[in-house]
């Protein structure tokens, strides 16, 4: 606990400078963000910190997704300085700087009550996967269908399929994703069907998001992930997944087990579904789905 001359505790907005104490603020929570990890989410958002005696003791992030969504996450408070409420005036800050956007986060057990006091509701669950991967089968797809490169031409796209199976606008963030992600597209004559991202992220890599028609066994979800786990095998790869992406089981028969199980909330109300509330194209046969989110900041 800090001693009775500490100073007070202020809260001032988030910048890139404040990079390297948030990333050793993270690294002291066992966090496995990267700095280069947190560049990309700063990049992307704004947020806050709090200080005390010129240290970094707390943060809190948010991304804005068009005119009525975002997602908020990377609140983080020193185990030096925890049960001091700094957490909810983060939150609390955050939360005002977003008034008239449903938010979205991903709670921990821990957090979970105070997320509820500030009105969230739990709306699903999101299981983080892990491992130095094995060598997958090898997966069929559906016939006229195949897995190609990404093209220069694609991003549109792959922002369009993203903002639709996850309810979240995607166009002002894909530029951002797509400059430290390798890609695959799932292709059907022409047409870009679904994809997965690959990037660098904490003790190795992840894949993420990946976006897909539905398909019996989920073959086609399946096919995107094989291709990075066949590139990779004997690296250390993480992978998100909603919880009702039906890949639990056979991610871990790859030897990626589920490490940990955290719970989506949403707070207020957007003009359309948010993730984990059903979309108005779920139905459809080319309805494209979440089987793998961006992270559990960005949703």
């Amino acid at each position: 606990m800090p001693g009775s001359h500490a100073g007070p505790i202020s809260y001032r907005p988030f910048t890139a400078d404040d990079i390297p104490a948030a990333h050793a603020l993270s690294v002291k929570v066992a966090w496995p963000h990267r700095a280069d990890d947190w560049r990309l989410l700063e990049t992307a958002g704004t947020g806050f910190v709090a200080e005390r005696d010129g240290e970094v003791i707390g943060t809190g992030l948010s991304w804005r997704y068009g005119a009525d969504r975002a997602s908020l996450g990377m609140v983080i408070v020193s185990p030096d300085h925890q049960g001091q409420g700094i957490g909810r005036q983060l939150m609390e800050r955050l939360i005002a700087a977003l008034e008239g956007r449903a938010i979205l986060l991903h709670a921990t057990p821990a957090g979970k009550p105070l997320y509820e006091k500030l009105g969230f509701r739990a709306v699903g669950t999101v299981d983080q996967h892990q491992g130095t991967v094995f060598q997958p089968p090898l997966i069929s797809l559906p016939p006229g269908e195949r897995l190609r490169p990404l093209g220069a031409n694609d991003a549109p796209r792959l922002a369009e399929l993203a903002s639709r199976a996850c309810g979240l606008e995607r166009q002002a963030l894909f530029p951002l994703l797509l400059d430290v992600a390798d890609g695959i597209a799932l292709d059907r004559d022409g047409e870009l069907l679904g994809f997965a991202l690959f990037r660098r992220f904490g003790r190795g890599f992840t894949i993420g998001p990946v976006v897909a028609p539905d398909a019996p066994g989920s073959s086609r979800a399946k096919a995107l992930i094989s291709h990075w786990l066949a590139l990779n095998e004997g690296v250390f790869v993480r992978m998100d997944t909603p919880g009702d992406s039906g890949l639990t089981q056979w991610l871990e028969g790859l030897g990626m087990p589920r490490v940990d199980t955290v719970v989506k909330m949403v707070r207020g109300a957007a003009s359309g579904p948010l993730v984990g509330e059903a979309g108005a194209d779920a139905n459809a046969p080319a309805a494209p789905k979440a089987f793998g989110i961006i992270s559990q900041a960005l949703g």
